[in-house]
């Protein structure tokens, strides 16, 4: 059966933008960064093998991530996407027919609000490099810079840092438990909910820069099984698609996964190892003066 073009060409940003309308439609109107990048891996119908590849040399998030966000940004632009501080995003128009929008049209528009804004950029080019893009540039880079520092730590800090950040996310009694032969289990702890109910809780740590396949969530759900409620696999990685629907498989015990996108956003807002300045911005109003 041959496949369709989708399936082994990597999409450009554009190309991206109907899917990325879509998957909102899907979700009901808004969902998270990863619920809509899910979802327009499903309709655009992309491969593992274009999921897989890296942006940049030694990039943490994949090439279609990386467009993805620059689809959000431009369907943001354009006035069809808002987005809040908690990396929601949500349609603007409550009815909206994704067949019947053009993506070379909205791109258009964007591009030539933007270069009366920018002044005119000297040429298509330029612009496509100097554009700023708030959410990839900013937000980020210092999640790449991060992992990097991640990855080059011992497997055993690694093992202590997700410690302590359970510890902060309210777990209790959390032990690092890491042997050889124990099909995986790095640690375990106790999470209560409400102050009333309690699960325990058994965790496993991959710290590198590739994807955790289904195959290892398995063996992770086979080594937990009558020992924990629940499991956690937290990496510095990503999760495959096949992996994410193993570990929310119906009849089986679940598992929750932290990626590296995640995991960088609970240390960021546990303040573990990051600190936010703030900078003051100055702005001078000219307009104030010329009235005097």
């Amino acid at each position: 059966m041959a496949r369709r073009k989708s399936d082994n060409k990597l999409p450009s940003f554009d190309e991206l933008i109907i899917p990325t309308v879509k998957a909102l439609i899907k979700l009901g109107g808004s969902g998270t960064v990863d619920e809509i990048n899910t979802n327009v891996y499903e309709i655009a119908k992309l491969s593992e093998e274009i999921l897989q590849i890296p942006h940049g040399e030694n990039g943490s998030r994949s090439e279609v991530d990386y467009r993805l966000a620059w689809s959000r940004t431009y369907l943001k632009k354009f006035g069809l996407l808002e987005n809040s501080s908690r990396r929601v995003w949500a349609l603007l128009k409550p009815i909206i027919n994704a067949d019947e929008l053009n993506y070379t049209k909205i791109v258009k528009q964007v591009r030539d609000q933007d270069k009366v804004i920018e002044s005119k950029a000297e040429s298509y080019k330029f612009e496509k490099i100097e554009e700023v893009n708030e959410e990839v540039d900013n937000t980020e880079e210092w999640k790449e810079k991060l992992l990097n520092i991640l990855y080059k730590i011992t497997p055993a800090a690694f093992e202590r840092l997700a410690q302590r950040l359970l510890r902060e996310s309210g777990f209790s009694q959390v032990e690092v438990t890491g042997k050889v032969g124990d099909g995986g289990i790095d640690g375990k702890g106790i999470v209560r909910v409400s102050g009333l109910l309690s699960f325990h809780v058994i965790f496993q740590c991959k710290r590198y820069k590739g994807s955790v396949s289904p195959s290892q969530i398995r063996d992770f759900r086979g080594a937990m099984q009558g020992r924990a409620d629940k499991g956690l696999v937290i990496t510095t990685g990503k999760f495959t698609r096949e992996a994410i629907k193993e570990a929310t498989r119906d009849g089986a015990p679940p598992i929750d996964l932290i990626d590296g996108e995640l995991l960088c956003d609970k240390l960021k807002e546990l303040k573990l190892g990051i600190e936010i300045e703030l900078v003051e911005e100055v702005k001078i109003r000219t307009d104030y003066f010329d009235t005097l």
